[in-house]
């Protein structure tokens, strides 16, 4: 598994568990939506710096764990 690949697996996460604490929010946990709200806006923020710039710092730290996607890959 790759780090970008491992990066896509780990925002589509984030979002399953914001989109579970809406879920909680609706349904009478006014504090499981404003968490969510602040969830959702964090990654929306993250997302935008990555797009404008380029620079992700998760992805950073998942590319020294793990081997980026774009790596020629040696076939020994």
């Amino acid at each position: 598994m790759c780090a970008e690949k491992i990066q896509r697996l780990i925002q589509a996460s984030i979002l399953g568990i914001i989109m579970g604490l809406t879920a909680s929010g609706i349904s009478g946990e006014a504090l499981m939506l404003q968490l969510a709200f602040l969830l959702q806006f964090g990654m929306m923020v993250m997302l935008v710096i990555a797009g404008l710039t380029g620079f992700c710092p998760g992805l950073l730290i998942l590319k020294k764990i793990f081997p980026s996607c774009e790596e020629p890959r040696n076939k020994g």
